[in-house]
């Protein structure tokens, strides 16, 4: 399929925005956050074209903007180990963007950002703490006992990385147990209510054969009551008739 003129206009400027991310850009550097935005809403456009790319090229085309979207949010931490480990959950691409690229920028562009974040860590460890040992004691440099403490700092600043990713995972497992727990209240409220109609609807089947019933015995005992009325009523009017005879012969005769 031929690429249409959005999507061409997208993979340059994606293509403009991983080499961005690439290089070392000023803190206060703004372009390439507005590119990325319009990324994003060339992404949008692309998948509301009719005539769009597979379903693959888009799912590609997505995870490049996300990564590049999530290292923008990365820069914004304060601390490097928040830098890190929110560097650590980004997906890069799987595909290269252009066809001169032997590995995927988005993933160069990963790789340098951990161990830009990592050589942060470690300056943040032992820059600071060299530098002032080294003010302190002059040219004779750092002594035991300071690097043990740089050592033990080290150490801290791991430990705390380490905290970090298993109160993430923490975090995700009481999702998972609270969403399955939600599921779980969901499908007993649902089996209730599935149970409950089931037996308001054999219930209603056995009133209405109920009411079938009683209807056809109504209906017997009023024919039944028809005839006897109209029997006694043929006997009331046939006794009234024969009296009437007889009263019409026997006043004559009385005169």
């Amino acid at each position: 399929m031929v690429a249409s003129r959005l999507e061409l206009n997208l993979v340059r400027l994606l293509c403009r925005c991983e080499a961005m991310a690439a290089e070392k850009r000023d803190p206060e550097e703004w372009r390439l956050e507005k590119y990325v935005g319009a990324l994003e809403d060339m992404l949008q456009a692309l998948k509301a074209q009719a005539s769009k790319p597979a379903s693959e090229v888009i799912s590609e085309y997505s995870r490049k903007v996300d990564f590049l979207k999530g290292m923008l949010q990365a820069e914004k931490l304060t601390s490097s180990s928040e830098k890190a480990l929110a560097n650590q959950l980004l997906a890069p691409g799987r595909v290269p963007t252009t066809a001169r690229e032997r590995v995927p920028a988005t993933k160069t562009v990963h790789l340098q950002s951990r161990a830009r974040y990592a050589s942060e860590m470690r300056s943040e460890l032992l820059g600071t703490p060299a530098l002032d040992v080294r003010k302190r004691a002059g040219v004779a440099g750092p002594r035991p006992g300071d690097e043990k403490q740089s050592a033990a700092e080290l150490d801290f600043v791991l430990q705390r990385h380490q905290d970090l990713q298993e109160k993430l995972a923490e975090e995700m497992l009481g999702l998972a147990r609270s969403l399955k727990t939600n599921t779980l209240a969901a499908q007993s409220i649902i089996k209730k209510d599935n149970q409950t109609l089931s037996h308001s609807l054999k219930m209603a089947d056995q009133s209405l054969e109920k009411l079938k019933t009683e209807s056809e015995r109504l209906e017997q005992h009023t024919q039944k009551s028809v005839n006897w009325l109209l029997w006694a009523m043929l006997i009331i009017v046939c006794f009234i008739f024969i009296s009437m005879i007889l009263f019409i012969r026997i006043m004559p005769k009385l005169k």
